[in-house]
Order: C-alpha cells, then structure tokens, then sequence
C-alpha cells in the first residue's frame, strides 16, 4: 500500500467507528472509488487497534475510576455509582460477543456483506436514529441507565454485526429511545466501543497468529497511528458538536450513503 492509501483508509475507519455513518457501507464504496485492492485483515486489526487507543486516551480519568471502583466491588460486594457502570459496559458487550461468536461458528459474515443489505441496513437504521433523536426525551445521563437499559442496549450493539447498521449508531439511538442526552448516549456508546474492539480484535489477531500472515511494519504503524489521532480528535469534536447540531446531518447522510450503493450495485 502506498501513503496516501494507508491514510485514507485510517481515517475512515477512524470516523466512521465512532459517529453514526457506518463503516461497513464506507468500506465497501472506498475500494469501487479509489480502484485499490482491498488491504487485508491485518491492517484493519491495526487500524482498530488505532482507535482503541484513541477513545482508551479521551476517557483515561474515567477509565481510572471505573476500574478502580470495579475492582473494589469484587472485594466489598458493594455498587457505587461509577463501579456499577463498569458492570454496565461489560455485561452490555455480552450479547454481542455472543452474536458475534455465533455468525462466526456458521460462517456468515460473507452472506452478510451483501451491497444490498448494507444499504438497506443503513437507509433503515438511519431512519430509526432520526426518530430516536426526535423523540427522546433527553433528560438522562449514562449514570441513570438500569439493568433493563444496559441489556436493551447491548442487544442493540449485537444487532449491529449486520453490516450497514452502524455500533455507535444503534447505541446510541437506543440510548435516545430510553431518555438519554445526546452527549450520554454518544460518551456510553464509545465505553461500549472499548470491550467491543478489544474482543474483535483479539479474535482477528489470533486469526493471523493461526496463519502466519505476512506484515509490513512499517504500514500497520502510520495506519495506527493516523487511526489513533483522527479517532481522538472525531470523538472530541463530535461530542462539543453533538447538543448543536443532533443526529439530522448523520441521518441525512446515511440515507444518501444508502442509495448510492443501491445505485452503484
């Protein structure tokens, strides 16, 4: 891969892991507009990687706490505030990697990479975040979401395994349905983003452990690192920006995104 190649695809990976525009529908238009080949899972691994430490970074305080107070939970038997959404994020992540496990067991992520059903999945879900956006009542933080929120939630992030439907988009217009402020929604959809890339890229990687596939060094660092600083400077801004402008220009954008794979494929 050439420079200009490692960048693009680092920084839409970058983007579109954290706002609501899914990356599977980007990663299909990418290779049809540019004519490149497709750079292989090893790269994506690294490109993950990339954004994990970008939104690992923004939250490092939070994270601090949250680990902190989890910890202590183990040995005191007792919930605080921050340690009971630490239990909120990894048992939302549950139904995922169940989800995930499973379309990996039968072999079903080709059948779901249809242009298709992307476009549908991004057309349709993009509606919803509409709704959800409109609708909300906006009146909550991540800190009030119950038991019932945490696993409707989580069921929602397994949804998003069908290509097209977006992780941070069904996040957090299912945080909006349930009461959530904008910002709530988007910050408890990034900490989801955290176990989730972790898992997925652990699963990957021993993939390529398995393998022995071949690595260019040098491409894996620059894609990680331009991943990692247009992560962090997405989540920044989108999360300042999010209260001013909400979730239209995302929802128009993804019904725009929609029809030009249908007219494309």
């Amino acid at each position: 891969m050439d420079i200009l190649q490692i960048i693009v695809l680092a920084v839409v990976q970058s983007l579109t892991e954290f706002l609501p525009v899914s990356s599977s529908g980007h990663l299909v238009l990418v290779p049809i507009v540019t004519g490149w080949q497709d750079q292989g899972m090893v790269f994506d691994v690294a490109l993950h990687l990339g954004t994990l430490f970008a939104v690992i970074f923004y939250f490092r305080v939070e994270l601090h706490q949250f680990i902190k107070e989890w910890l202590h939970s183990l040995v005191t038997r007792q919930l605080t505030t921050d340690s009971r959404l630490a239990w909120g994020i990894l048992l939302a992540t549950i139904p995922a990697g169940i989800f995930g496990l499973t379309i990996e067991a039968i072999d079903l992520e080709e059948v779901l990479r249809n242009p298709h059903l992307i476009a549908t999945t991004a057309i349709f879900f993009g509606i919803l975040l509409g709704i959800a956006d409109f609708t909300g009542k906006r009146q909550r933080d991540e800190r009030s979401l119950t038991l019932r929120d945490i696993i409707l939630i989580g069921c929602a992030q397994a949804i998003a395994l069908i290509p097209g439907t977006s992780r941070s988009g069904i996040t957090m217009t299912m945080g909006l349905f349930l009461g959530l402020q904008r910002r709530a929604a988007a910050r408890f959809s990034f900490l989801l983003s955290i176990p989730a890339i972790l898992l997925a890229s652990g699963v990957e990687g021993l993939k390529l452990v398995l393998h022995h596939v071949p690595i260019d060094w040098n491409a894996l660092i620059l894609g990680m690192t331009v991943s990692a600083i247009s992560a962090y400077l997405c989540i920044y801004f989108f999360l300042r920006l999010l209260e001013r402008v909400g979730m239209l220009p995302f929802v128009i954008y993804r019904i725009f995104l929609g029809i030009t794979l249908f007219l494309l494929f």
